[in-house]
């Protein structure tokens, strides 16, 4: 992929977006670009990727006027990244639960697919500092929206993935109206249904930071 964006919405995240940014960039990603979208947080979450842009010409940050939802910020961020000429979109958490070293991984797999979901489950169960009543949240989440919607993946609820600007174009996205947990099963189950080639590379999640 010759023009990788990181789509990452924020809400307070001052703890942890600089680190972030520079952990990023420390991939020396061929073209890296990263947007931050961020709900005008009150805690200057904004003012911080602000600050870091004359360091990091790539970066960009997009601010919306209030905490309006992850599914939207999503769409926000990967419309503003295809209009930009992204060719590849990665979606992933400010908090550290998403490693960024990976991001390589889920944009090398997506030569092979058009979605590349990034697992907790497809090995085993791999998390980190969990309590077991949120861990079996999330599996049975996971098999319950596998019985609704017949998608035979194992992680269907996680938010680390790669897309191919191509398959986001052609998905209608505008008209995703889902948010959380559901927006993630709505779009892979949108793919899915598009006969989208869709593949699941094992990540380690952690609780965030």
């Amino acid at each position: 992929m010759n023009h990788p964006w990181v789509v990452i919405p924020t809400y307070n995240e001052k703890e942890n977006i600089e680190q972030m940014v520079k952990r990023l960039f420390a991939l020396s990603l061929e073209n890296l670009s990263v947007l931050i979208v961020d709900d005008n947080s009150p805690d200057g979450t904004a003012g911080i990727v602000k600050s870091l842009q004359a360091q990091f010409p790539r970066l960009h940050i997009s601010v919306r006027d209030k905490k309006n939802g992850l599914g939207p910020a999503y769409i926000h961020g990967f419309t503003l990244s295809l209009s930009k000429g992204a060719d590849s979109i990665v979606q992933m958490d400010a908090d550290f639960s998403h490693d960024p070293h990976d991001v390589p991984r889920l944009l090398h797999a997506l030569h092979d697919a058009d979605l590349v979901i990034g697992s907790r489950y497809s090995h085993g169960i791999s998390i980190i500092n969990w309590p077991l009543r949120r861990l079996l949240i999330s599996i049975f989440g996971n098999v319950y929206a596998n019985i609704i919607t017949g998608m035979p993946y194992k992680d269907v609820t996680g938010g680390f993935k790669a897309w191919r600007a191509d398959t986001l174009k052609s998905m209608n996205i505008q008209s995703v109206h889902a948010d959380g947990y559901g927006f993630q099963i709505a779009m892979n189950h949108r793919a899915w249904k598009m006969k989208k080639r869709i593949i699941e590379v094992p990540i380690i999640f952690t609780e965030r930071r």
